[in-house]
């Protein structure tokens, strides 16, 4: 009997996509039932992000044609949010241009099948 690789057919949670491009879903204290995400964490109200997204009621930075480029926009590149990419290794750039090419769902099936949060900073793109 032939068996399925999980890794090649895990599907993403579209709704666990941050405002910010993390993947929620890969998330250790999300899977530990510790964190109900970015889209449901009401204590989450001082990111800045995910005010002007749920504001503009996009699902995420890739949705806003405001800024040629994402990191021209103060909210998405101000020093919490530099934090939050240094804590996660994150590139998060690069995972909002990557939601841009294939697409919310794309992204989290992408995200979900390789078990990462985000794209890394100085890392090979898959």
């Amino acid at each position: 009997m032939a068996t399925t690789d999980p890794t090649q057919t895990a599907q993403g949670d579209p709704t666990l996509v941050a405002f910010c491009g993390l993947y929620c879903g890969a998330c250790p204290q999300y899977k530990r039932g510790k964190c109900p995400g970015c889209a449901e964490n009401q204590k989450a109200g001082w990111c800045k992000i995910r005010t002007c997204c749920q504001d503009n009621g996009y699902a995420t930075c890739a949705a806003c044609a405001q800024f040629a480029q994402v990191t021209d926009c103060k909210k998405f590149d101000n020093v919490m949010s530099r934090i939050f990419g240094f804590i996660f290794r994150s590139d998060r750039p690069a995972n909002i241009a990557r939601i841009k090419a294939v697409g919310v769902e794309g992204y989290a099936d992408e995200m979900a099948r390789h078990g990462r949060q985000s794209l890394r900073r100085g890392k090979r793109r898959d």
